[in-house]
């Protein structure tokens, strides 16, 4: 096989093409992988088992620049993902004010500031909005140890997490208000795939940002993607393949607004879904706002992926708290990780114990959260699944089924019979609370991100771009 090289346009490209099938098709494919890494050993010789994937390395310089070096094995082959996170900065401060974008008329969008300042400073962050991006790429490897793929890391990266946080989204039965913190490639693919996986079902979207300017670049890049300007990557897809995203009325949030204190609140507890992107040292709002009696009779789900290292956070770690908390009065379960209203679901519950700031603030053990792949199905048992209802209902393959999901596709839920090798007999079936509590009860999602979600979706990637004739494939490397 050649080697096929993918720079960060030609990531772009192809990432733009992907039709909702394809992201579906792609979110199996990283299912089955975080599935294994759950359940499998090395007895299983899956190329997933988890005790295949070493933690990553860290370097860190004089400067403050640090290197991450993420390898990993999927049954594929092999990968390393090499990504450097500039210099911080975190002095930089907003002065806007909300912005209301409900014709979406970009072009013509005010970006006056306020002169008041909040009452709440806003939340430091650990990099400026010029080097929270990570800079770097990704080797793929096959079975045997031949080069298959050398893959610019910026977009990638941002997509992968995406791709697995909207895993859970998807089968949320309100998804109606979301909220976004954040205005860098990490929110535009939250966004971007929330759109295309439950666009007509999203009536509010607002986005928190302590720069007006980006949060409004962040939606021209959405609606216009092939307008590129000179500080975009230039892409190479003809507008009439781009795919079409769903216009919910968007409202733009920053801290210089006069009364930010009073809308974070209500836009926070209005929220359905929140989706933090934010490489945050400080709690992006207090927990007071979804912990109060009236805030607690919404569910929601929080998919929190910004923060990466034990000192950052974006939620306050009286939320995780809360979610553990023994079983009180009035406060039933559906799953003994969430017994008072609350389930805290991880990537990898060894990786957030050592990195994740908001699990290690908040005090919990690995027996308090629950990693994804435990709860994702593979997609030979989701199809026998799915054709199985189908038969006892009597109904077409296409029905619709409860929250809007589409019946056939997409990634089912069902909690594992066994982790790790160990049979598990106290767990709780997919058709009855488990099922019910993550589409509709409070869900949190931490992710501090995984080589193996790379090497699986990169993998992916190249594939499509073979067949799509995108990048540069090199014969005989």
């Amino acid at each position: 096989m050649p080697l096929t090289v993918l720079t960060d346009a030609d990531v772009r490209t192809l990432l733009l093409s992907l039709t909702k099938e394809d992201i579906l098709d792609l979110q199996q494919s990283l299912a089955d992988a975080l599935h294994y890494y759950s359940t499998s050993t090395e007895e299983d010789q899956n190329g997933c088992c988890s005790s295949l994937q070493p933690l990553r390395t860290k370097l860190k310089r004089s400067d403050g620049q640090t290197t991450l070096f993420m390898p990993a094995s999927s049954n594929d082959g092999l990968g390393v993902k090499i990504v450097t996170l500039l210099q911080p900065d975190s002095k930089k401060t907003d002065t806007s004010s909300l912005k209301s974008l409900d014709s979406l008329s970009i072009s013509n969008a005010s970006t006056q500031s306020s002169t008041a300042t909040s009452t709440q400073v806003p939340p430091e962050s650990i990099a400026s909005a010029q080097s929270t991006t990570p800079k770097g790429s990704l080797t793929l490897l096959d079975g045997h140890g031949n080069p298959r793929g050398f893959i610019n890391a910026e977009e990638l990266t941002a997509f992968r997490t995406a791709l697995a946080s909207t895993m859970l989204f998807k089968k949320r039965t309100n998804v109606h208000d979301v909220v976004v913190f954040g205005a860098g490639k990490q929110a535009y693919w939250h966004i971007r795939l929330a759109l295309l996986l439950r666009g007509p079902e999203i009536h509010h979207l607002n986005i928190i940002n302590r720069s007006f300017e980006r949060a409004h670049s962040l939606i021209e890049r959405l609606y216009r993607p092939t307008e590129e300007p000179a500080s975009w990557p230039n892409i190479n897809i003809p507008t009439s393949q781009t795919t079409t995203l769903a216009r919910p009325k968007i409202q733009i949030l920053t801290p210089g607004h006069n009364e930010y204190d009073r809308l974070l609140k209500s836009t926070v507890r209005s929220s359905s879904t929140i989706f933090l992107t934010t490489p945050s040292l400080t709690p992006l709002f207090p927990a007071s706002h979804l912990l109060s009696p009236t805030a607690r009779k919404r569910g929601r789900y929080l998919a929190a992926i910004g923060s990466y290292a034990p000192h950052m956070l974006e939620l306050h770690p009286d939320i995780l708290r809360d979610a553990v908390k023994p079983e009180t009065a009035g406060h039933h379960h559906y799953h003994k990780h969430a017994s008072r209203g609350g389930a805290i679901v991880v990537d990898s519950v060894e990786a957030c114990l050592k990195e994740a700031g908001e699990v290690i603030q908040a005090g919990l053990s690995g027996g308090e959260v629950v990693e994804i792949g435990e709860l994702v199905m593979l997609r030979k048992d989701g199809e026998r699944r799915r054709a199985e209802r189908a038969a006892a209902a009597a109904v077409a393959a296409a029905a619709v089924v409860e929250g809007g999901e589409e019946e056939g596709r997409g990634v089912e839920l069902g909690e594992a019979k066994k982790v790790k090798g160990k049979k598990r007999d106290d767990v709780d079936r997919a058709d009855g609370g488990l099922l019910e509590w993550l589409q509709r009860g409070n869900v949190i999602y931490k992710s501090v991100g995984l080589g193996l979600m790379d090497v699986v979706v990169g993998g992916e990637v190249v594939r499509l771009a073979d067949e799509r004739g995108i990048g540069t494939r090199i014969e005989g490397f």
